[in-house]
């Protein structure tokens, strides 16, 4: 029963990786690193933090540890300085580490670190970081969805 629920888990956040990725699509250097909303975020900074997000979920929780990064992070949240094709390649590198510890572990496994009350408090197994991953993927996805229509029109893009 894991490998039947693991699959459906990953087929959905899959799903929404794909959905990131596609509603970005075509995007200049220019509209992908400016900020269309005042809360000032960049799409390309979103992506990056989308990167963060699986890096700190499935290794920095699930395993407990996560190699170091190879830039510091001194940069405004949800910007970046990183040219796409550095981030593009981050974002898909993180989802496929975590790929990798979610066929590698049981979806019952307890997380070998821990995140911050009140969130941490809900992530007992692997099974509640998958959800919380599909969960902020779609949730950003939207968020892409809007300025990518803000931005030049286009709507309904992704693959859900």
């Amino acid at each position: 029963m894991d490998d039947g629920e693991k699959n459906a888990l990953l087929m959905f956040l899959e799903a929404q990786r794909a959905s990131v990725l596609a509603i970005i699509d075509g995007l200049d250097v220019e509209s992908l690193t400016t900020p269309v909303l005042a809360s000032g975020w960049t799409p390309l900074g979103l992506v990056e933090h989308l990167g963060y997000a699986e890096r700190h979920w499935f290794q920095e929780i699930a395993t407990g540890s996560a190699e170091p990064l190879p830039w510091p992070g001194d940069h405004t949240p949800l910007t970046t300085p990183r040219p796409p094709s550095v981030v593009f390649a981050f974002y898909r590198a993180q989802c496929e580490r975590s790929n990798a510890v979610l066929a590698s572990t049981p979806l019952s496994a307890p997380p070998r670190g821990r995140h911050p009350a009140p969130l941490g408090d809900e992530i007992t197994d692997l099974r509640r970081i998958v959800l919380h991953m599909i969960e902020e993927t779609a949730r950003h996805a939207g968020h892409l969805d809007i300025v990518r229509e803000l931005l030049d029109g286009k709507t309904g893009l992704g693959p859900r």
